[in-house]
């Protein structure tokens, strides 16, 4: 097999649907799909079966949370907006990312450069110091590379989940309060969380058939802060929670509305529906996926430049098409609400201050704002005096 460093091939609606059809969509679709089944009425303390690759997983996010810690965010009073330091900690990750694929039992030499690719997209944007869901599909690619090569086996699906995404997910709410990274895109309220979907998506895969909890129950704050350590879909509400002030229905209106789906098998249902409509469906998302030898692109070619170059699928000069004003395409959620494109795209939109950023700034204009909950739970900082954001 011949490996080859992952580019950008998306530009165009064509070439969209095109990826649509194609056989690495329909492999994305039905990994999801695996890895949502295999965790199933499983807790994230459950025990399962892990093998060697697993823990040298693990040990890379690690490492890469301690590469956080060495690089700590610069004097950045004066903006709300994402800190420079995270170009710092973007880099440092970059250079130490060949070396940390060494230690990946099975994993040959020569496919590193493609597999590294995706690792690196992993954990934001170093131009414009932000974060999403593209990001985070990165990292679901680089987990289908490694178990393709070997690293890891399908006996590992469950593991997959609970431990290592979920350290992926502590890891990221790290890097997002110390460099204050910006939601990518311009969803505001409209999207499931600032910056995360498979945590509510895996996370209510978790819920599937739960004998007591509802939907509903997000609203209770005993529930919520209980049942925190075992569901990931319980720990993201806990976050927002924690960060923000007010009800869900001010600034969390999906959530809101899913919470009244009687089932718990018909929201899990429904996100993943909403995640091939809103992530895998949209272009201003997908323009920035990559396609290698292993997740393969066969559809149209890129137009070319005039010198002859292929054109990249967004050199952020703004050229690509976003949606006009008001367009709202149907999206199949949960049969509650579809958030659509409202205009601006999602890559490369109106810049959104980090809800960290806005927290901070609040405390320093009051000092009766009440403290952080705790985050234990989550393996966040706790401390650096990081208060709710007032909505109310």
């Amino acid at each position: 097999m011949s490996f080859q460093p992952p580019r950008k091939c998306l530009l165009t609606k064509e070439q969209l649907l095109a990826f649509q059809a194609s056989k690495t969509h329909q492999g994305l679709v039905s990994y999801i799909d695996e890895l949502n089944a295999s965790v199933v009425g499983v807790k994230l303390g459950s025990q399962c079966s892990e093998s060697p690759g697993v823990e040298a997983i693990l040990g890379v996010l690690d490492k890469v949370e301690e590469i956080a810690k060495d690089t700590p965010p610069v004097d950045n009073k004066a903006s709300r907006f994402g800190n420079p330091a995270f170009r710092t900690f973007y880099d440092r990750v970059a250079e130490e990312a060949s070396s940390l694929h060494a230690t990946l039992p099975n994993l040959p030499s020569d496919a590193i450069p493609e597999v590294e690719g995706y690792f690196k997209e992993s954990w934001g944007n170093r131009t414009r110091i932000d974060y999403g869901s593209g990001m985070e599909l990165n990292f679901l690619c680089w987990i289908i590379c490694l178990e393709r090569l070997g690293v890891v086996e399908k006996s590992d699906h469950t593991a997959l989940v609970i431990k290592v995404f979920w350290r992926y997910i502590t890891v990221m709410r790290t890097l997002q309060s110390s460099y204050w990274l910006e939601p990518a895109g311009s969803h505001g309220v409209w999207g499931l969380d600032d910056y995360h979907f498979l945590p509510f998506l895996w996370g209510s895969g978790q819920l599937r058939g739960h004998k007591y909890i509802r939907p509903k129950a997000i609203h209770d704050p005993e529930i919520v802060e209980e049942y925190s350590k075992d569901y990931m879909y319980f720990a993201c509400i806990q976050f927002i929670n924690s960060v923000k002030t007010a009800s869900l229905r001010w600034h969390s209106p999906m959530l809101d509305d899913i919470s009244a789906v009687k089932t718990w098998d018909k929201v899990n249902s429904g996100m993943i529906k909403m995640y091939q409509a809103e992530v895998l469906g949209k272009l201003p998302v997908m323009q920035h996926f990559l396609f290698g030898s292993i997740l393969t692109y066969d559809g149209p070619l890129l137009p070319s430049t005039s010198n002859g170059d292929t054109a990249d699928a967004c050199g952020h000069d703004h050229s690509h098409n976003h949606a006009p004003l008001g367009e709202r395409e149907g999206g199949a959620g949960v049969g509650v609400v579809t958030k659509g494109d409202f205009g601006w795209g999602d890559c490369c939109g109106i810049p959104v201050p980090s809800v960290f950023a806005a927290a901070k700034m609040e405390q320093e204009k009051a000092l009766h704002v009440k403290p952080l909950g705790d985050l234990a739970g989550l393996g966040l900082p706790t401390g650096g005096g990081i208060r709710p954001v007032p909505f109310d």
